[in-house]
């Protein structure tokens, strides 16, 4: 892997307008840790000017790959693919200590791989319901822990046996005339830490005349393994899903997580020359954008809620996705949509970012929740299962409770009457 473009760095006329939209140059106001700090990195590593020091590496990796710097540019320079050509070029110029790479390595052992994070949620629920959970946190042995390691323990979601069991079936029809016919990607860590927003997903598409394909089989989109650098990795889950996805005939292909989401419809990016991964890309649709352009058809009952939107990055600023889900929900009767101020500032979930980055994750996330709560919201709205864990974490150890749903989850409970989380 060479550095990245040179075309791509010098588009950055370096004038400043990504600084205050960057979370971390706001948390600490440093050049370098701003996106055109680090484009000056890059260039540096691209002109041979500068080595790839532990310090120019702990530059990237500070980095969330939130994209809001992205959405401010007004030249149009395309950080996203400049932070993910530097990290493939780090993850293979750079060699991490010890105890990085034994993290990272665990991390991507298990996240990409539902079956094994159903085995995780096997151990979760001995480790619930055995009293094990209450034990290790009300003893202190967590302070003996590394950051890293207390804040894995710390983000894990109530589960329930129902994480365990719950399955997709393969194929579920439409309710009357059928307007469409598409396929469900599944995800993995959405698959099972959150199976409800997959099962509403389902609900609400066949009560809106879609039939729905769930392929067999399918794995990871490669999205958690290409944001952390890992390209050789994601590339070889991106080419399994698109074989299994090109055996089905269908006009569309949703997703309902955003960070997948953005990575899906980056295939033809990544796949130039390859018909099949362009064809893919060009029917992914996020679930909230492809039920937008959707005529609705099921009734909605009313839900007296007041909803506070969260805008998750990879919607919002990779995918220019706002508007959808609002009209979404703006179209149930009884609900209230608040906004988060400055809510265009990522959450500090990114991804793998707080499991490798707590400290400054819990500070990015702090602010995120101040916000939230500043709503007096009934629910919080997110289309991302990073930033619910992330959220609800940060939520629980200040003792507050405020629920958070998927924006499909609350259109199906209007739609089917489903509850909500309370």
């Amino acid at each position: 892997m060479t550095a990245p473009q040179r075309e791509l760095i010098d588009d950055c006329v370096h004038c400043g307008f990504c600084l205050p939209h960057c979370p971390t140059y706001q948390s600490w106001g440093e050049e370098m840790d701003s996106p055109r700090g680090r484009i000056d990195l890059m260039r540096g590593l691209r002109t041979g000017k500068m080595q790839l020091t532990p310090t120019v590496a702990a530059h990237f990796d500070r980095c969330l790959g939130c994209m809001a710097c992205v959405t401010a540019c007004p030249s149009g320079v395309r950080y996203d693919v400049l932070i993910e050509e530097t990290r493939a070029y780090v993850e293979q110029n750079y060699r991490r200590g010890l105890f990085d790479r034994l993290h990272r390595g665990m991390i991507f052992q298990l996240f990409p791989y539902p079956g094994r994070l159903r085995a995780m949620v096997a151990l979760l629920l001995v480790y619930v319901y055995t009293g094990l959970r209450w034990l290790v946190r009300h003893s202190g042995l967590l302070k003996l822990l590394p950051p890293r390691l207390r804040q894995l323990e710390a983000l894990q979601p109530p589960v329930t046996p129902h994480n365990l069991f719950a399955r997709l079936p393969e194929r579920v029809p439409a309710a009357g005339e059928k307007r469409h016919t598409v396929a469900l990607v599944a995800g993995c860590v959405q698959r099972v830490f959150n199976p409800g927003v997959n099962e509403a997903t389902l609900r609400v598409l066949a009560a809106e005349g879609c039939e729905v394909i769930v392929p067999r089989g399918q794995g990871c989109c490669g999205a958690l393994s290409m944001h952390a650098g890992r390209e050789h990795e994601s590339l070889a889950f991106a080419r399994d899903l698109i074989e299994r996805f090109s055996r089905e005939p269908v006009d569309f292909i949703l997703i309902n997580a955003a960070g997948c989401g953005s990575h899906l419809k980056d295939y033809a990016r990544l796949f130039p020359k390859d018909p099949r991964a362009q064809q893919f890309a060009a029917k992914v649709r996020d679930i909230n954008e492809f039920l937008a352009a959707l005529p609705p058809r099921a009734p909605r009952r009313p839900l007296q809620l007041r909803i506070a939107m969260h805008d998750a990055c990879h919607l919002a600023h990779a995918q220019r996705i706002t508007a959808q889900p609002r009209a979404l929900l703006g179209g149930i009767p009884g609900v209230t949509l608040l906004e988060v101020p400055d809510g265009g500032q990522c959450c500090g979930s990114a991804g793998i970012y707080n499991l490798v980055q707590p400290d400054s994750s819990e500070q990015i996330g702090q602010r995120k929740v101040d916000n939230v709560l500043a709503t007096e919201a009934d629910l919080i709205a997110s289309a991302n299962p990073g930033c619910t864990l992330q959220m609800q974490k940060i939520l629980r150890e200040r003792g507050k409770h405020l629920p958070a749903a998927h924006p499909i989850e609350i259109l199906d409970a209007s739609i089917s009457g489903t509850r909500l989380p309370s």
